[in-house]
C-alpha cells in the first residue's frame, strides 16, 4: 500500500448545506436532465427499484479523454424518494478502478428550516484505493477532478443560483 493509499479514509463523509427542497435535491441526484449539468456533467441512468440498475455516462469531454461511454455503473440497494438513496458505485473509467470492488454510496436529504436542507453523502470506499482517492479529490493536481467536494458545491451552486460553478 502506497502512503497516498494510507492517507484517504475508507469511509468518506461529505456534507453540504442547499437552499433547496428536498424533492428538488432529489431530482439533482437521479435526473438525467439534471446530472448532466453539474459535477462532471454525466448523465445517469437509474432505476430506482431495490435491484435496479445504475449507470453514469461520460460527458463529452471525458470522452475526448477516451472515456468510455459509462464510467461508472452500480446496482439500487434503496430508495426512499426524496430523502434516501443506497446504491454500489463501481467506477468503470479505468482498468485500474473497474478491477477494485464496487463501493457503496449513500445520500441523505434532511429538511432543516427556512428551506435549506443538509444534503450528507457517505461513500464506503474500502478495498478500493484508487476510487478512494479519486472521490476524495486526492488526485485534483493530475486533472482528474476534485471528487465529491467539487461535485457537491457545483451541485449547490447550480440549485442556488441556476448556474454551475464552470457555467
Amino acid at each position: 500500500m502506497t502512503t497516498a493509499e494510507q492517507d484517504v479514509t475508507t469511509v468518506q463523509v461529505y456534507r453540504v448545506w442547499i437552499k433547496a427542497t428536498p424533492q428538488a435535491i432529489w431530482d439533482a441526484i437521479t435526473d438525467p436532465e439534471w446530472t448532466d449539468r453539474y459535477g462532471y456533467q454525466g448523465r445517469v441512468d437509474i432505476d430506482l427499484r431495490p435491484g435496479g440498475h445504475f449507470k453514469a455516462g461520460a460527458s463529452a469531454d471525458m470522452k475526448a479523454y477516451g472515456a468510455p461511454d459509462v464510467v461508472v455503473d452500480g446496482e439500487v440497494i434503496e430508495a426512499d424518494p426524496p430523502r434516501k438513496l443506497v446504491q454500489t458505485w463501481h467506477p468503470i473509467w479505468s482498468e485500474e478502478a473497474a478491477a477494485e470492488r464496487p463501493t457503496r454510496l449513500t445520500y441523505e436529504i434532511d429538511e432543516g428550516e427556512n428551506g435549506v436542507c443538509k444534503l450528507t453523502v457517505v461513500h464506503d470506499v474500502a478495498g478500493a484505493p484508487s476510487v478512494a482517492q479519486m472521490v476524495s479529490g486526492g488526485l485534483e493536481h493530475t486533472g482528474a477532478g476534485g471528487g465529491w467536494a467539487f461535485v457537491l458545491s457545483d451541485l449547490k451552486s447550480l440549485l442556488e443560483t441556476g448556474s454551475a460553478l464552470a457555467g
